[in-house]
């Protein structure tokens, strides 16, 4: 039985061009980027020319890019660098309730340091407004950090206009745009941010490499000791096939953004018709009017309950996911639904997020939408 895959926020195929990069990089380049003999030079050539390329992606320069492991390590970077680096300017941060745990679980650590954090709650369509940050600031806040589109449901947030808020404050801008990046044009200068994350597995890349944006005059404490690596930034040697694969994933979506989001749409269309035409029972969990990611679509089902869907799917060949996270056997409440919607809502419980990417094609959503809503009938309550 051949799976469709409808996972794709939570991780995507490698690009078939992409994977014979990396093969053919991991045969051929082996040294040392740091080497002064020719082995090491060539190896540097590749690594500087994919530094430019990603750098050009987001309108940085390629001294701005700070190579990591993926996004967790690029937002504990960016969350405790910070934090380090500025302890003598303040101890408050500023983050939103329905953040990644990549920057989440930092602040928390943090707080057991002695830093005060603040938590924006969010709307029922996962959004924050200017107006909170503002409200928020102190003399004190020293990193703002909001994601720019949500993983679980999408919605994107007002960054260009906290950018501007914050210009004229001491308080560095982060923001987690793992789950945009590749499917979203971002400007760094246009959007005001001081820092960034990405991750190259979201977009078609390997996974094990993603960086982290540091504007120019932005100061963060490494967190690795090692070699001198990423201008001291980072230590470690760097992977080389690793990040000209991620260059070319980077490339290619690029050249496929336009195209990838009118077909997003589409499939998303594509179910709820199914959805309609089925008579099946069910809600999009963000407004239509809200601003979001294209390739993210999350539906509550009434009556329902997630585990029982889930496996359900799976068992059919539809692979989605839920907004929990199961852990040791059990299924936590998404902590971004139970945001938007309070502990108590059955939304937390029969919710799915239906994600979309290469691979995938109108057939093939349509037969998820049917098989989807087979099921749903079979098991709503």
């Amino acid at each position: 039985m051949t799976t469709i895959y409808l996972d794709h926020a939570a991780t995507t195929p490698v690009h078939p061009a992409v994977s014979a990069t990396h093969y053919k990089l991991q045969q051929t380049i082996f040294g040392n980027s740091s080497s002064i003999h020719s082995n090491g030079r060539e190896a540097r050539k590749w690594l500087d020319d994919a530094r430019k390329t990603l750098a050009q992606s987001i309108q940085a320069e390629p001294t701005e890019i700070i190579f990591t492991s993926g996004g967790t390590e690029a937002d504990n970077n960016a969350v405790f660098g910070t934090a380090l680096a500025m302890k003598d300017k303040g101890n408050h941060i500023i983050t939103t309730t329905i953040e990644h745990h990549a920057v989440l679980n930092p602040c928390k650590q943090l707080e057991l340091l002695g830093y005060d954090v603040t938590y924006l709650e969010v709307d029922d369509n996962a959004q924050i407004s200017v107006e909170q940050v503002k409200a928020a600031l102190t003399d004190q806040t020293i990193l703002v950090s909001i994601m720019y589109g949500n993983n679980e449901v999408g919605t994107i947030q007002p960054i260009r206009e906290i950018g501007e808020l914050l210009k004229d404050h001491q308080a560095k801008f982060h923001t987690d745009a793992v789950q945009a990046y590749g499917l979203i044009p971002l400007d760094v200068d246009e959007l005001g941010v001081d820092l960034l994350s990405v991750s190259a597995h979201k977009l078609n890349g390997p996974k094990g490499i993603g960086f982290l944006y540091q504007r120019k005059g932005t100061d963060t404490a490494p967190l690795l000791f090692g070699g001198e690596q990423e201008r001291k930034r980072r230590a470690g040697t760097e992977n080389i096939p690793a990040i000209v694969a991620f260059s070319e994933a980077v490339t290619i979506a690029e050249q496929e953004m336009d195209q990838s989001t009118d077909n997003y749409k589409k499939y998303a269309d594509i179910l709820k018709t199914v959805l309609d035409e089925q008579g099946v029972s069910y809600e999009v969990n963000v407004d239509s009017h809200v601003e979001k990611l294209p390739h993210v679509f999350n539906i509550s089902f009434p009556g329902t309950d997630i585990e029982s869907l889930l496996v359900n799917l799976d068992i059919a060949g539809i692979a989605v996911s839920s907004g929990s996270a199961c852990t040791a056997g059990s299924l936590d409440p998404s902590h971004v639904l139970t945001a938007m919607f309070g502990a108590g809502s059955p939304k937390l419980r029969n919710s799915v997020r239906f994600s979309f990417g290469i691979g995938l094609d109108e057939d093939s959503v349509k037969k998820a939408a049917e098989i989807t809503a087979e099921i749903v009938q079979r098991l709503v309550k």
